[in-house]
């Protein structure tokens, strides 16, 4: 296998199916572990409101049949009552959100892989090399046994190589496989500890996000999920981070070098900001003939889609760093170097498939858009509104006002609103309706009244009028 056929191997988007040859490969006990139990990624992709589809459903019902006949007692087991659906379907919901968890080991796993696969790849290429040199050449015998001692070192530290790019690919894959068990784990009846376990894992990601690595190390160790977070990838990324805060650019170009058929894939232009720092950098020092020079070598291939941007950090070689032109002394700017650190942010959460914001953020915002009102933002705002402290204020800034001030009600029949106009009547079986609708069934059926939800057969008569205060 080449190495455009592996790239191309590598960036397949990630798919979790139950006959999947590639997963079937590199998860086989996992995969075993989902045949046999009721409670899997496809199961719950093809449940996506707690209901079975009629497929899953005749298959189940085979089965359950074949296991009756097989086994009594297991199926009286089968026969015993099922967790209630409202749970089922909370937690086959939950589990749709789940796709960063899985995506963002599973494109390391790739990553590594193909690392590891330049590497061999480069170190056989030289030996090789080397073994044709030494057969064409006549040198002495001593030079020959000096060419074929140098090819046995080599070939020695490319074995350990091997051995250390293997126990890494072992150690990702555990990775990916300790989260499908976890996924695969989730139980209506164990939900309370896993939505904990879930919690936590929300909690360290935020904490990553906003580099407080060594916290976050400390909750997954003593909560013991460090194979459900993504610590070692954020470090990775921590790196290249520091570097640009420290206006280093070399991790950053090193980073786009390991990573370039993916943003090339995306259409980034992360690598070309980067360029285009090192040069100002040039400039800024005063070596114009060395910016000169790496404008040619590396800014001029990015000529043909850029040329307009590009014309315009070449024309800081007549400006200098000192202008007054506010065109070019923005360039010159020390924001310059924040906005490359958010690119990299944004480049790196879509490389791994991560979403930009931290889901803390994510769940917190989906939560507040449901207490939103304008009277949060009023001095005499209760206390018990979490919208009453500033930092969930400033968190809901964005949202759309949501929750009503006063409670309305809507009639189950015509779905029109209750009030004084259209009051609400009681059923002697407490269920309230809209006057509106009752009259009109009434109407219908000679002063007789049925309640479309328990069936509840009485007089017009008989309806009590309820106020709201």
């Amino acid at each position: 296998m080449d190495q455009m056929d592996l790239d191309h191997d590598l960036d397949e988007p990630l798919t979790v199916e139950m006959d999947s040859d590639r997963s079937r490969r590199l998860f086989p006990r996992i995969f075993t572990n989902y045949s046999s139990r009721s409670l899997s990624p496809v199961l719950m992709d093809s449940l996506p409101n707690g209901t079975p589809t009629s497929t899953t459903t005749t298959s189940s019902s085979a089965t359950s049949a074949a296991t009756a006949a097989s086994n009594p007692t297991a199926a009286a087991a089968a026969a015993s009552p099922a967790p209630p659906p409202s749970k089922l379907a909370h937690l086959t919901e939950s589990l749709k959100l789940e796709h960063q968890f899985l995506r963002v080991p599973f494109e390391h796993y790739k990553k590594t892989i193909r690392a590891n696969h330049r590497a061999v790849e480069k170190e056989v290429s030289a030996v090789i090399s080397g073994v044709s040199d030494a057969v064409d050449s006549d040198g002495s015998k001593d030079d020959a046994v000096n060419r074929l001692t140098s090819l046995v070192s080599r070939l020695q530290g490319l074995k350990r190589k091997l051995e250390e790019g293997s126990r890494v690919e072992n150690l990702q894959a555990q990775r990916c496989r300790a989260r499908l068990d976890h996924l695969e784990s989730a139980d209506a009846e164990n939900l309370a500890d896993w939505n904990d376990t879930r919690l936590k894992r929300i909690l360290v990601d935020y904490m990553l996000r906003m580099s407080y690595y060594d916290t976050a190390v400390k909750l997954a160790e003593s909560s013991n999920i460090m194979d459900l977070v993504d610590i070692d990838v954020f470090q990775e990324a921590k790196k290249v981070i520091d570097a640009l805060e420290n206006k280093e650019v070399a991790p950053a170009l090193a980073w786009c070098g390991d990573n370039r058929s993916r943003l090339k894939k995306s259409k980034s232009k992360f690598e070309f900001q980067l360029r285009l720092q090192e040069f100002i950098e040039l400039v800024r020092a005063g070596n114009e003939l060395r910016a000169i020079t790496y404008a040619r070598k590396y800014l001029a291939p990015w000529g043909p889609t850029d040329m307009q941007k590009l014309q315009k950090y070449t024309a800081t070689l007549a400006f200098k760093s000192t202008t007054d032109c506010a065109r070019y002394k923005v360039l010159f700017e020390p924001k310059q170097w924040d906005i490359l650190v958010d690119q990299f942010k944004q480049e790196f959460c879509k490389l791994y498939g991560m979403t930009l914001e931290p889901l803390l953020t994510i769940y917190l915002q989906a939560g507040l858009s449901a207490l939103k009102t304008p009277y949060c933002y009023e001095d005499d705002c209760t206390k018990e509104d979490p919208l009453s402290q500033d930092s969930f204020r400033k968190l809901a800034l964005p949202l759309p006002f949501s929750k009503q001030h006063h409670s309305k009600l809507v009639c189950y029949i015509t779905k029109e609103l209750m009030d004084t106009e259209n009051p609400p009547q009681v059923l002697p079986n407490g269920y309230v309706y809209s006057t509106k609708a009752l009259e009109e069934m009434s109407r219908k059926n000679n002063g007789k009244i049925t309640c479309p939800r328990t069936g509840l057969i009485c007089n017009y008569t008989d309806l009590v009028k309820a106020y709201i205060s």
